[in-house]
């Protein structure tokens, strides 16, 4: 059986390995596939509910966005002070009384405040804060267990969209946001309870195990490479976001039917997961940033054959494999690069003030999509704009390991 390494943590805690891998598995697929995922099948209900049209509606969600990119610090910073089972089991019961409270949303006033709120919960619990756990109970096995977190968390939107429908359909909406909101409140809380770690950092273990380099924040904001490596994830969230919202259009664009492209389309979640598989059996053999250059460079890649497909099945097939695995692998590199650079001891807050800029990105995602819809080229240039920014992502991610003397 595979090894996780964990390590003891203060308060007595014991060893949690599998157990906990698992436990944060589970509520990762629940805190995303309930509120982030969970905002696309309320967009219509919402709308009609609240007489207001969908600019508004989804505004709500981008104001939770950035919320949760302007707090990934602070939890951070809170999770190496005190540990994650206090933020994390708090970050659930937020979500959970919120949830409740959308179901009951009577005015556009509210919905804002509900979602800003579930923008706090979201920073705490979904993949940050749990990266930042792991890293604090696994030693060297902490890449792998990260690793296999995401794979869980890939199935969120898998589980969570039929079965939403699913509750809509028969109870309505307001009542299936308490379902959503009991799973929170009666699972994610308890185990984020029962097995997450108490303490924090513990200052001379944490040291001697995140090594002589480990770095607070205030050095790695004064540190070159922290800046090109936020580029780095910067802009390939854009990307990320511009693409999800315009791939099929792109491809019926291209001369698809609208149900082939949505065949496309979905190949790119199982390569996300092909992605994530990879970077797992390479976790021994590659550092984190040999595995991220690789990562970086797909991306352009896939969107050049993208660019060049003209209808070619064999070229789209391409495209998603490239582009679902660069991602699915990139998920893992934001959260296992950090250690490598800066160390661990300060992991929560450094990672926290990475994940901010690409946070800040997913927010900003539905007026990138407006802008690049209305480029003169179409989506030629749109596509041309976005390889661009792709390469810079690539660009800087190497230049950011190079400072640090890793090749």
């Amino acid at each position: 059986m595979l090894r996780l390494n964990a390590a003891p943590t203060e308060g007595g805690d014991p060893a949690a390995g599998w157990p906990l891998v698992v436990a944060l598995g589970i509520t990762q697929i629940i805190a995303w596939g309930s509120i982030y995922y969970g905002f696309a099948l309320l967009l219509d209900p919402l709308q009609q509910a609240l007489a207001a049209d969908r600019t508004t509606i989804v505004g709500a969600f981008s104001a939770a966005l950035l919320v949760s990119g302007v707090l990934a610090t602070v939890v951070g910073r809170t999770i190496d002070r005190i540990g994650g089972r206090a933020v994390m089991t708090a970050g659930s019961i937020a979500g959970g009384v919120l949830l409740a409270l959308l179901s009951r949303v009577e005015s556009v006033g509210a919905l804002y405040a509900v979602w800003i709120g579930l923008g706090a919960a979201m920073a705490a619990t979904l993949y940050e804060p749990a990266f930042a756990v792991l890293t604090q109970v696994f030693r060297a096995g902490y890449r792998r267990a990260i690793t296999l977190l995401t794979l869980f968390g890939g199935f969120a939107s898998t589980v969570f969209w039929p079965l939403a429908t699913a509750l809509i359909e028969r109870y309505g909406w307001r009542d299936a946001l308490l379902v959503l909101a009991a799973l929170n409140l009666f699972v994610c809380a308890p185990l984020h309870v029962w097995l997450l770690p108490r303490g924090g950092r513990r200052d001379g273990a944490s040291s001697r195990s995140a090594g002589a380099d480990s770095r607070t924040l205030g050095e790695v904001l004064a540190d070159r490479s922290f800046y090109l490596l936020a580029f780095a994830f910067l802009a390939h969230a854009l990307v990320v976001a511009a693409m999800g919202v315009h791939l099929i259009a792109m491809l019926v664009a291209k001369g698809l039917t609208p149900l082939a492209a949505a065949g496309v389309g979905a190949m790119v979640g199982p390569m996300q997961v092909l992605g994530r598989l990879t970077e797992f059996a390479a976790s021994r053999r590659m550092s984190a940033v040999q595995v991220g250059r690789v990562a970086v460079l797909l991306q352009p890649l896939a969107l050049l054959a993208f660019l060049f497909a003209d209808g070619g099945w064999w070229m789209l097939a391409l495209f998603a494999f490239l582009y679902g695995a660069g991602n699915g692998a990139l998920t893992i590199v934001r959260g296992t690069v950090p250690v490598e650079l800066y160390g661990r001891e300060h992991y929560g807050a450094v990672t926290g003030a990475l994940a901010t800029p690409g946070l800040l990105a997913r927010a900003a995602g539905p007026l990138v999509a407006a802008a690049i819809a209305a480029l003169p080229g179409g989506y030629t240039a749109a596509l041309w704009t976005l390889v661009a920014l792709a390469a810079a992502a690539a660009v800087a991610f190497f230049a950011a390991a190079r400072l640090h003397g890793l090749r």
